[in-house]
């Protein structure tokens, strides 16, 4: 009976001290795992903010000033500026 527990005994401690190497690899893997997910969200963050850039670009001083909340009216006045910097 005796034998039967250090056999059981062993086999606990053998599977605790193999079980830790595994414990590691799985962290360790975990970890590469979100810094290629992070690595892709940035990529896909500059990707959009380069087509926002683009759309900037592409707008006009009312357009912009139209989308951030300004009344149409209000917004008018910066066509004046337009002309004036001759970037129309």
């Amino acid at each position: 009976m005796k034998t039967y527990l250090t056999i059981a005994a062993g086999a606990a401690l053998g599977a605790l001290v193999a079980s830790g190497p595994l414990y590691l690899y799985g962290k360790s893997q975990g970890r590469q795992q979100a810094a290629v997910a992070a690595l892709e969200a940035s990529m896909k963050a500059i990707s959009k903010r380069e087509d926002i850039d683009h759309e900037v670009d592409r707008a006009d001083l009312i357009d912009i000033c139209v989308e951030l909340g300004g009344l149409p009216d209000e917004c008018q006045q910066l066509r004046r500026v337009e002309e004036a910097a001759g970037t129309e």
